[in-house]
């Protein structure tokens, strides 16, 4: 059997991170003891609604974050335990909560820094609500082979070296969470293991106490014995030995008390847990809780050390005078094991695993992102600029100064072209009805295509087409275009004509042509396309999205990669548009009346439905 909790037991953990952490340590020992999940919900407001992933063993599981205490118990009325993960400011009201709820039977405080006068508060309430409260500052409970509350064991190994997935002869009791798990390393090698381990915390006031706890391993038919691990101050210790001098017992106890160093410190000096001070006159000091543990017949060490030999002597006697059966050894290689973690058993070379996804122009790996190989600060030390991460990222290798210079123009032509053309509107649209900068840009974005911008990759596509195909044959490269695909993508402009030229074309074919080396096949080729589609009429001009596609091709660029430069630039212009309207604080845009054609019937009557 076990004390405090069981196979039965089925708990809330009230909290976030911290709680979700303890939940899968609690998860490897419902695995190895082959029970169903001891946590079944979580409170924690700021994710109510979420489901908490927590594998069992390899099986996968969801547990639902709730807002509240009372909605967990509605949908959870299997729950009887409750673990507060929060902090020392909202733990209190979260506790007494707990302790207030018909459902629970127990409540285990994890956190530390519980004011001592809401401690004595929870303690109060506790004993007038029938509940079993644990802590403060308590590491969990732990009963072999059956339940695990908070992360008491450790980890997954130091469970099975404990035995803690069997159960034993030994009950623990202690204030340290540390300590306990050390008492039930050497109750597992000088003895049988454990029934159950409870640290009840370090603080001044816990909510329960050892005799308490010793009532209850005395009525338990299977622990035969309690190893309780003391220290100076307060007088539970004290109050433990009363008990045990009081009338004949049926266990057994072992104490070991820490603090004897107090004897050559000043007095009142405080150890690590709030509780442990000497008080006035010599209160509540190691050696007067050794001396009253002894007398009333505890067996107790002179020091820590010397507790292993005195599990393992009470455990010979008890087995001498069959009061214990001796246990059969258990094959560790019957016992579960976690199943391992893919990174683990790809690391050691296990197994092979198919790869996801292939990327040929990042590495996050290391100290820093390294594109194509370059760390992005020694970029920017040696004098890069963004237009060099664009190349090594689209092109795959570091452009030369002059292929530099010409992508940074392009991008700073391109950027915007005023509030009226689809995109830019469509983002101050966005802006005007409160939209997030993200979505309202996205907006803008979603115009981009055949009729706004997404020419740039067809144009570059086709003026390659025709300097591979039709070299020196403009008129076949229209024909063929006119026959196959339609007008040539990257020529016309609804605005600009021979006579009214973009004067952001005629400057990038002035800069690449007269102020760079670079070979331009491409460019060249549009430009002759140019001459005899204006000599048809004057609008069919060679616009900015042939231009760059065409200056691309030249620099290498892939061609699928070309309208990256139109979307990337007219980011940069849809972003200002945001900005802009959000600092003239802009309302909802409708539009009038009198911009809209109501190609519509007259008003009149609906006839009645037949």
């Amino acid at each position: 059997m076990s004390i405090v909790i069981n196979k039965e037991t089925r708990a809330v953990i009230i909290g976030g991170a911290a709680g979700l952490n303890a939940a899968k340590k609690m998860a490897e020992f419902d695995f190895l003891v082959k029970r169903p999940l001891t946590v079944q919900a979580f409170v924690y407001p700021p994710e109510e609604g979420q489901q908490k992933e927590i594998f069992l063993g390899g099986e996968l599981k969801n547990v639902k974050v709730y807002s509240s205490l009372a909605d967990a118990l509605a949908e959870n009325p299997q729950i009887n335990t409750a673990l507060i993960y929060l902090g020392a400011s909202r733990a209190t009201q979260a506790t007494m909560e707990a302790i207030e709820a018909s459902n629970i039977s127990l409540v285990s405080v994890i956190t530390e820094g519980v004011p001592e006068k809401d401690a004595k508060k929870l303690r109060i309430a506790a004993e007038k609500n029938n509940t079993t409260l644990n802590g403060p500052s308590s590491i969990g409970i732990m009963s072999a082979g059956e339940c695990r509350l908070g992360v008491i064991g450790g980890e997954f190994k130091n469970l099975k070296l404990c035995n803690l997935y069997r159960p034993g002869s030994f009950g623990v009791l202690t204030k340290s969470g540390g300590l306990s798990n050390e008492a039930m390393w050497l109750c597992a090698q000088n003895g049988n293991g454990i029934t159950s381990a409870v640290a009840i915390g370090g603080d001044a006031y816990p909510g329960t106490d050892f005799v308490t706890y010793l009532e209850m391993f005395d009525k338990d038919p299977d622990t035969k014995a309690v190893v309780m691990i003391g220290e100076v101050g307060g007088t539970l210790e004290e109050e433990a030995a009363e008990w045990l001098a009081k009338e004949p017992r049926s266990i057994r106890l072992i104490a070991a008390i820490g603090g004897t160093c107090q004897e050559v410190l000043p007095q009142g000096m405080k150890f690590g847990h709030a509780g442990a001070k000497e008080g006035k006159k010599g209160t509540g000091s190691a050696r007067s809780k050794i001396n009253a543990l002894r007398e009333a017949g505890a067996v107790v060490p002179d020091t820590f050390g010397g507790l292993s030999k005195a599990i393992k002597q009470v455990y010979d006697e008890l087995l001498a005078d069959g009061t214990i059966a001796p246990e059969t050894e258990i094959d560790d290689a019957l016992l579960p094991e976690l199943p391992p973690k893919v990174q683990k058993v790809v690391k050691e070379g296990e197994v092979i695993v198919e790869p996801l996804i292939r990327t040929t122009v990042s590495d996050d790996r290391g100290e820093e992102p390294r594109y194509r190989g370059y760390a992005a600060s020694e970029l920017c030390e040696k004098g890069y600029g963004i237009e060099d991460v664009i190349a090594l990222m689209w092109n795959k290798k570091l452009p030369t100064k002059e292929e530099s210079e010409i992508i940074k123009r392009i991008i700073m032509i391109s950027a915007d072209h005023g509030p009226a053309v689809s995109g830019a509107f469509g983002s101050i649209i966005g802006a005007c009805a409160g939209i997030d900068m993200p979505q309202a840009v996205s907006a803008g974005m979603t115009m981009i295509g055949p009729r706004f911008g997404g020419a740039v990759t067809n144009a570059g596509k086709y003026f390659q087409k025709g300097v591979r195909e039709f070299p020196n044959d403009i008129p076949g490269f229209l024909a063929w275009m006119k026959k196959n695909v339609g007008p040539v993508p990257g020529i016309g402009h609804r605005v600009k004509s021979l006579k009214n030229p973009d004067k952001r074309v005629k400057y990038l074919v002035s800069y690449v042509k007269n102020e760079t080396s670079l070979h331009t096949p491409c460019l060249d080729f549009a430009l002759e396309v140019e001459k005899v589609t204006t000599a048809k009429k004057d609008n069919l001009i060679l616009n900015v999205d042939g231009t760059m596609g065409a200056i691309l091709v030249d620099l290498g660029f892939p061609i699928h990669s070309l309208n990256g430069f139109f979307v990337l630039a007219r980011t940069i212009g849809m972003i200002g548009h945001w900005i802009d309207q959000n600092e003239q604080n802009s309302r909802l845009i409708r539009l009038y009346d009198y911009l809209i054609n109501y190609a519509v019937e007259d008003e009149r009557d609906v006839p009645e439905k037949k």
